[in-house]
């Protein structure tokens, strides 16, 4: 390696920005003018920004690495940190598409881990920038958490109300923390000691947000087979408390041996013994289970083990903990429904998922974003024609004010209701007219009790 060499005052400058902009929250609101003033001027849309951003931030590193000797390595203090800091940001975004394929390739094979055929180029290219073997594949783990978190918050939340984009940006917290330096240094694989408390009114999401966070867990990558070591598709268990009688909640937990109780023919392994290494586990509902369970799950918090029903054999669990409740933890409390001691374990990260009211009052686009992802998802088509006619009729037939009590869940009920009782359709220049009885009628004989 040649000798030590320094950053002029002008590229030092520009790239504290870059390493601001490097570990900062992509959904807070101040993260999009930091990118403002390191491109140096406004773009239309996120891909168009991340695109100059790429291209400056390179050709600005290309300026530094006259000689192809220097690397990262060859500045001292914080020189050496700021230039190690935008190669690695080069690198990510050289190979964001290829770990976004494999996002989507992994979502439709489901459980079997995919071939990542782009990782030996990848980790050659962070070698070749002077990163160690160990590092790179740290790296290299980190690029795919990091695109897998952007897509699940990003592309699962729908909406761009303030109470929406708070909500991503406390879940993009609860996956690398408030300082992404602090996760990267220390807690990269430590996260499972942090629990994630979703509460929330029924339908707003709850199980979306979890599986945001839930799928975006650090997962290791295997060089031998080129694969990570499991698919986020199945690493992330939810489980319904609420539908449980108390008689079986604690061995669809738990899991427990042959005998253990009257109809138990087989052993049974509940879901903190599924769950692995990497895992999480989503309890929905947690508000209620009985007093006794929540010791039990107390106990797995601090313990990290439990035991299945009928055993005394001790089982060790290293996944993370995401619950929910719909229900008010102060009435809960205040009726010693809720152990103090179990929510103080949970509250660390207390995230408030936002009514769809809230949505629509801060922003009414919110709606329309809203019927178009669910018309999608429902009928694996983008039709303008359907969309349009769908929108029209809610319009038309559902108070500007109306309460949505159900949520987001109520609205894509309502989207079915339109879908299945307008059946009668004929076009128009392009427009879909639709006769039917209203659907204030459909909705009020559906929900309102």
């Amino acid at each position: 390696m040649g000798k030590t060499i320094a950053l002029s005052g002008n590229d030092r400058d520009y790239l504290r920005l870059v390493s601001r902009l490097v570990f900062s929250n992509p959904f807070e609101t101040d993260t999009l003018d930091l990118a403002y003033k390191v491109a140096g001027k406004k773009l239309r849309s996120r891909e168009a920004l991340n695109r100059f951003l790429t291209t400056k931030i390179r050709l600005q590193l290309d300026s530094i690495f006259t000689d192809k000797a220097i690397s990262w390595k060859s500045f001292s203090g914080e020189d050496r940190e700021l230039v190690r800091v935008a190669s690695l940001y080069d690198i990510y975004h050289s190979c964001h598409q290829e770990f976004d394929d494999l996002i989507l390739k992994q979502i439709t094979t489901g459980v079997e881990p995919c071939s990542a055929t782009f990782a030996r180029q990848t980790l050659a290219l962070l070698q070749r920038a002077d990163f160690s073997r160990e590092e790179s594949l740290k790296y290299f783990e980190y690029f795919y958490q990091l695109r897998r978190a952007w897509y699940f918050i990003y592309h699962g939340l729908i909406g761009k109300s303030p109470s929406m984009e708070r909500l991503r940006a406390h879940l993009w917290r609860s996956v690398f923390t408030d300082d992404a330096r602090w996760y990267e240094q220390y807690l990269w694989n430590r996260m499972e000691d942090f629990s994630t408390f979703l509460i929330g009114e029924t339908g707003t999401g709850k199980g979306t947000a979890a599986s945001a966070v839930g799928r975006s867990g650090y997962i290791p990558f295997d060089e031998k087979s080129n694969r990570f070591h499991e698919s986020f598709t199945g690493n992330f268990i939810d489980i319904n408390l609420s539908q449980f009688p108390e008689s079986l909640i604690e061995s669809e937990l738990f899991g427990h041996q042959k005998g253990s109780f009257t109809g138990a023919i087989d052993s049974h392994k509940g879901v903190f013994a599924l769950c692995s290494r990497f895992g999480s586990i989503f309890l929905d509902e947690i508000g209620d289970v009985t007093i006794p369970v929540q010791i039990k799950l107390l106990k797995v918090l601090e313990q990290r083990s439990f035991s299945p029903v009928g055993s005394h054999e001790k089982l060790h669990f290293s996944g993370r903990i995401i619950a929910a409740t719909n229900k008010s933890i102060s009435n809960l409390n205040d009726n010693d429904l809720f152990r103090k001691d179990f929510y103080y374990r949970l509250c660390s990260n207390v995230i408030s998922v936002p009514t769809l009211r809230q949505q629509i009052k801060e922003d009414p686009a919110t709606l329309a974003a809203l019927v178009k992802h669910s018309v999608k998802r429902i009928t694996g088509e983008s039709s303008d024609i359907i969309l349009t006619a769908v929108l029209e009729i809610i319009e038309r037939e559902i108070s500007p004010d109306y309460h949505w009590p159900g949520n987001v869940r109520e609205l894509e009920q309502a989207i079915r209701c339109v879908l299945l009782n307008r059946s009668h359709c004929r076009e128009i220049e392009g427009w879909c007219e639709i006769q039917a009885e209203p659907l204030t009628k459909v909705l009020q004989d559906t929900y309102v009790s």
